[in-house]
């Protein structure tokens, strides 16, 4: 909007030189013609006055010829017809036009310099300011006001420093969020550690103190150590893969494959708790049911969706599984009729390390958040309802 402005400004003071010129041209050539004219008229008064037998249509055929004789009687005189001006007085008329388009010259050229001036100096200005605002965010100031509703290239500029800055600031609260995440993590970790690793140290140390243990202690110390060891590993497992998934290292490779072929080895996955329980699986919906999805990871979160509904589940009772499709996205439903979930916890049962202390049921407070975050990163969506003492319903979309 700037350059426009100042463009336009230029425009107008050139057409007013070029009027002024113009005019001050118009009337130094009229002043010369009256001029001129009186002088012829003189010459003209005085050689009748001199000649009254003068033929005044000879004198005027005269002044009409079209030719000029160059060997002129002026030239004796000093007078060169090609560069002098005969008469003084017409002389001077044309040095003051001359003058005074020179003067008007003069003065276009120096208000286009005070233009141009006055718009780098504004330029500079803006400039200096913006140098300021870059060395501003570089010192890690991000509450700046940079928005600017003008038009011109420097406004340009200065929005495009403020998104700039906003994606500095966007990513320096990110990498804040994510060392307050990471410092929280290893703090869960730790803790998750702790509890087997001193069980184990424990039963080591048991046995190390004790040569003469019974061999069915030993064997159930042993047993035990292996158990704990297990769920360690489970749980590095685990962390591993949120890692991964968190920091986008997993490509996962989607191809159609059948819902019932996912239910079906994620059942695979947890039939010996089942067994353990006595629980029944019942699965209801349509076997040529496809998802775009990862095969492996989708088990993986179906798993640990199943797995949570059987260890809530009481013994003797029944989980069902119901999956239909729609034009806009295929549903899975996994229900359990066991103790269900506070509604106070029901909110923090996706957190990462997050266990129920109400609940009797043993775990890491991984498997769910695990689950969420591989079918959200397949274009997927989980929610939970729950009442207490008779159902927890975990709902699966993927979108098609």
């Amino acid at each position: 909007m700037k350059n426009k402005t100042e463009n336009i400004l230029i425009i107008i003071v050139a057409f007013i030189f070029l009027l002024v010129v113009f005019i001050n041209t118009y009337f130094g050539l009229k002043t010369y013609q009256v001029n001129y004219n009186y002088l012829i008229s003189n010459i003209i008064s005085n050689l009748k006055e001199e000649y009254p037998t003068l033929d005044e249509d000879k004198i005027i055929e005269i002044l009409n010829k079209n030719t000029v004789e160059k060997n002129s009687m002026l030239t004796s005189y000093g007078i060169h017809l090609e560069t002098d001006s005969v008469s003084q007085s017409n002389k001077q008329i044309l040095f003051q036009t001359m003058f005074m388009n020179g003067f008007f010259l003069l003065i276009f050229v120096l208000a286009l310099l005070f233009i141009f001036n006055a718009s780098a100096h504004k330029k500079n200005k803006q400039i200096k300011k913006l140098t300021n605002y870059v060395e501003e965010i570089n010192r890690k100031n991000y509450k700046l006001d940079l928005l600017s509703n003008e038009e011109d290239e420097i406004s340009i500029l200065q929005n495009e420093i403020y998104k700039t800055m906003v994606m500095l600031r966007e990513t320096a609260d990110q990498s804040l969020q994510d060392k307050v995440s990471l410092k929280n993590s290893l703090s869960d970790i730790s803790h998750q550690l702790k509890t087997p690793l001193t069980s184990i140290n424990i039963m080591l140390d048991n046995i190390i103190d004790d040569a003469l243990m019974e061999a069915s202690v030993r064997n159930e110390f042993i047993i035990d150590i292996k158990r704990e060891i297990l769920n360690i590993n489970f749980l590095i497992q685990s962390i591993l893969k949120l890692s991964s998934i968190d920091a986008n290292a997993i490509k996962f490779t989607k191809e159609y494959v059948k819902l019932s072929k996912i239910i079906d080895e994620s059942i695979k996955n947890v039939s010996v708790i089942c067994d353990l329980k006595n629980i029944n699986i019942h699965i209801e919906g349509n076997k040529n049911i496809k998802v775009n999805c990862d095969f492996k990871w989708q088990v993986e979160a179906i798993t640990n969706i199943i797995k949570n509904a059987i260890e809530h589940s009481h013994e003797n009772s029944t989980v069902d599984i119901k999956y239909e499709q729609n034009k806009v996205y295929t549903t899975v439903t996994i229900t359990d009729y066991g103790i269900g979930i506070d509604a106070k916890v029901l909110p923090n049962i996706f957190k990462r390390f997050y266990r129920d202390t109400t609940s009797d049921t043993q775990g890491y407070g991984i498997g769910l958040s695990l689950a969420k975050s591989i079918i959200e990163a397949q274009n997927g969506s989980i929610n939970v309802s729950s009442v207490l003492d008779q159902y927890t319903i975990f709902t699966i979309k993927y979108f098609n």
